[in-house]
């Protein structure tokens, strides 16, 4: 048996939860990979998953294992390239998971920066603005905003930013602007209806919290829809910034009630199944931060010193 291919195999079963889907990703056949995990629990004297109709359990000892064959693989592929003589620079794929329009605006720009750093790398970006792909895809680490669910994922906060209020200005002259937040009721809202969307905000000013219930004229299960609804004119949306910072910097939008201010939102690097970052998944990860760091979205950067207001 080969250890190293049978601890890939066994890292791509325990993140999926499942041998197809592990066997997908690794270019083997489901027999295959289930050879591989039976002989790697029989050379270890130990069962490694519940097998039932539910679907793979992991036991204790893999839960202990995992954190190990990770760090293995990653300390092998250094070492092969050490003895190799070869430059200790990054190679083959990294798969990255994040929501469409942040990624479209805020990363994929940058990334001729970061490829150029590391030639020998490719990247798949999985993009979508449900909480997917960061285990069902097979991704090594993912870009995710707002509260994170309980999981055994590991998490670092890398950036933030401010939820606004916002429309155009062609829109504010028709309908008039917002003065307090409970002007927004009497406004067509643009709401997204997934994730960190919703209808119910509270705004705070001096302590004093309104809290608002907007009335939806248009509902929208993409960041990207609610951007196009907002600048065609529809109405109003409370959002993030992520997604209007051109707009809001050369005037195309307007934030109302810009004295009042909404919770942050967070910006997470997340890892899967309790894994420590690879080589390749800690790189990215100093990139974004990096990146944001030259940006009002950095971690501690004090709210009057954004949205340029």
């Amino acid at each position: 048996m080969d250890l190293i291919s049978a601890m890939r195999s066994f890292v791509r079963v325990y993140e999926s939860g499942s041998f197809s889907v592990a066997a997908k990703h690794l270019a083997m056949g489901q027999p295959a990979v289930s050879k591989s995990i039976a002989q790697l629990e029989e050379k270890l004297g130990m069962r490694l998953f519940l097998r039932s109709t539910r679907g793979l359990t992991p036991t204790d000892a893999a839960r202990t294992f995992y954190e190990h064959a990770v760090r293995t693989l990653d300390e092998a592929e250094l070492a092969l390239k050490a003895v190799r003589g070869e430059p200790a620079t990054l190679t083959g794929r990294l798969r990255v998971s994040g929501t469409i329009t942040f990624m479209r605006q805020h990363i994929i720009p940058q990334l001729p920066r970061f490829l150029d750093a590391h030639p020998g790398l490719d990247i798949d970006l999985l993009l979508d603005d449900g909480n997917v792909g960061l285990i069902e895809e097979g991704a090594e680490v993912a870009l995710r905003m707002g509260k994170l669910p309980s999981s055994n994922l590991v998490a670092r906060r890398i950036g933030q930013c401010r939820r606004v209020a916002v429309a155009t200005p062609d829109y504010f002259a028709r309908r008039g602007m917002p003065l307090q937040p409970e002007d927004l009721m009497d406004h067509p809202a643009i709401v997204l209806s997934r994730g960190e969307g919703g209808e119910q905000f509270g705004f705070v000013k001096n302590g004093a919290t309104r809290d608002i219930v907007l009335r939806p004229k248009l509902r929208v299960s993409a960041l990207e829809g609610v951007r196009s609804a907002v600048l065609a004119g529809l109405g109003v949306a409370v959002t993030s910034e992520w997604i209007f910072t051109d707009e809001l910097d050369d005037g195309r939008v307007r934030e109302a009630l810009a004295d009042w201010s909404l919770p942050r939102l967070d910006l997470w690097a997340v890892l899967p199944g309790g894994r420590h970052a690879g080589p390749k998944a800690r790189a990215f990860i100093a990139f974004v931060e990096e990146e944001l760091s030259r940006t009002r979205y950095a971690v501690g950067v004090p709210p009057q010193s954004q949205a340029g207001v």
